[in-house]
């Protein structure tokens, strides 16, 4: 038996279930900000004030992406590009690059480890687009760019925010 009205358009299961994940996701948003104090700071907003308007925010989104669904689906909606699949080896490159990132981080500093997560998610999605993934000459530009990226957000994060961004070395500008 289902729950779909008879006049629904044939993806409205699947529309119905994004928006119930957002709702979900505001649930777990909700829950976790529970456990940040609520002690008002400056101008009586406390630290918990944006995760809660996250959540409501979300939990909104949610409720307005199931009731787009069940009232006619989403409307105007394009039809998908792309593959009829996903490209798992794509995928593989941007998750190897994110992962790497984290995993990196630590050891071999922030501007070293997000240049190499710009150069294997650039490969992956190089990939993904039926494109070479690159030679010798362009993973090397692809480094140096994503150092020319990173370089300027760890300065700005780590000398102008007084941010501690792990770093190479211990003279904080690599």
């Amino acid at each position: 038996m289902s729950t779909i009205p008879p006049n629904s358009p044939p993806d409205a299961l699947p529309q119905t279930l994004i928006g119930a994940g957002a709702v979900l996701v505001a649930a777990v948003l909700a829950y976790g900000a529970l456990s940040i104090p609520s002690s008002a700071g400056y101008a009586g907003v406390g630290p918990n004030f944006l995760p809660w308007l996250v959540s409501a925010a979300m939990l909104v989104c949610g409720v307005w992406l199931i009731w787009e669904a069940r009232s006619g689906g989403f409307r105007d909606l394009e039809t998908a590009s792309g593959a009829a699949t996903g490209d798992w080896t794509a995928l593989a490159w941007v998750s190897a690059g994110v992962l790497g990132n984290a995993a990196l981080i630590t050891r071999i500093g922030f501007v070293l480890s997000c240049a190499l997560c710009f150069v294997l998610a650039v490969r992956g999605l190089r990939i993904s687009e039926g494109r070479a993934a690159g030679s010798v000459r362009q993973t090397l530009i692809d480094a140096a760019t994503g150092m020319l990226i990173a370089a300027p957000v760890f300065w700005m994060f780590s000398k102008v925010l007084a941010i501690n961004l792990p770093g190479l070395t211990s003279s904080g500008w690599l």
